[in-house]
């Protein structure tokens, strides 16, 4: 549907993805299980350490946080993906659009800061494990967590700001799933190289910094656990820390693919497959990673099935 200006558009359309048309139910029934599993997973995560004492430690009160925004991001996006697979008028209002790019890179972003606070702390419990108890008290771990959400939330408000102040004189068909800024930006008329600078700058920042700090982290982490005496201190320490080191990995590679190499020749059905990964499969992943690699969190699962 062509536009003449940006005050005409009252709604965009989501082309979904390529010949979801032909294989709906299919797509439908998949994603239905996937966003289920991912309701079960991350809810059953925040329940199991709201009500396990033996969790209530600075790890698992990151890891309850982290389950609560992988909830909210995935929700963000797969109800209108599912309800669009259903619908012959796959259309979101202009303020629908805004509303979901907000919430989904707030939550996106945040995840980032979550994942890089999980780091630290892991640092302290291993490397500096006389000073950890003092260090990481709930007041560190709550302004952590502050810090992250409220992070998201600027990160977010100011490329969804930027975004939607635009013209989009050339179609209101988002060749996209949900609404993101790169395939938003496609559809403008007017110029976009500030704002994909400053897309670039912050998603740019924000991994540099979280992904130094999680290399740095694990950098000492590594030497302190090759250095233990117990083989039973390792295997815990590896443990806790594998987890989470496999969630760290597969969230900021897919997106740093997504969005730091933008500008890098690939198509618009590839780039929907990252976004897909990052942001329905992960949510559902994530509790499966630390419950099957997490000793801590099986003693617990254990615990509440001998109840």
């Amino acid at each position: 549907m062509e536009q003449n200006n940006g005050s005409e558009v009252t709604e965009f359309i989501l082309l979904g993805f390529a010949g979801q048309h032909r294989s709906w139910l299919v797509l439908f029934t998949a994603f239905l299980v996937i966003y289920v599993a991912t309701l079960v997973g991350n809810t059953g995560m925040i329940l199991l350490i709201k009500t396990d004492p033996a969790l209530h430690t600075p790890m698992y009160f990151f890891l309850q946080h982290l389950a609560f925004v992988d909830l909210c991001y995935s929700s963000a996006v797969t109800p209108e993906m599912l309800h669009n697979f259903m619908s012959t008028n796959q259309s979101i209002s202009f303020t629908g659009c805004i509303v979901q790019l907000l919430i989904y890179g707030t939550f996106v972003t945040t995840d980032c800061f979550i994942l890089a606070s999980m780091a630290v702390d892991r640092y302290m419990a291993i490397c500096k494990p006389l000073h950890y108890p003092v260090i990481m008290s709930q007041r560190v771990c709550i302004q952590l967590l502050l810090g992250s959400y409220t992070t998201g939330f600027l990160n977010a408000s100011v490329n969804t700001s930027l975004t939607f102040s635009l013209n989009f004189c050339k179609s209101n068909a988002i060749n996209h799933f949900f609404c993101d800024v790169p395939p938003i930006l496609a559809l403008s008329c007017s110029g976009i190289d500030f704002n994909i600078m400053v897309l670039t700058a912050f998603v740019g920042f924000n991994l540099t910094l979280t992904v130094s700090i999680v290399i740095f982290s694990y950098t000492y982490i590594l030497a302190a656990i090759l250095g233990m005496s117990s083989a039973a201190g390792r295997r815990k320490a590896f443990s806790t820390c594998a987890s989470h080191l496999t969630a760290v990995t597969i969230f900021y590679g897919t997106l740093s693919y997504m969005y730091v190499l933008h500008g890098i020749n690939r198509s618009q059905e590839q780039e929907k497959v990252a976004s897909l990964f990052y942001g329905i499969m992960i949510p559902m992943l994530n509790p499966l990673i630390y419950s099957l690699r997490n000793e801590d969190v099986i003693a617990a699962i254990r615990r509440m099935g001998t109840k």
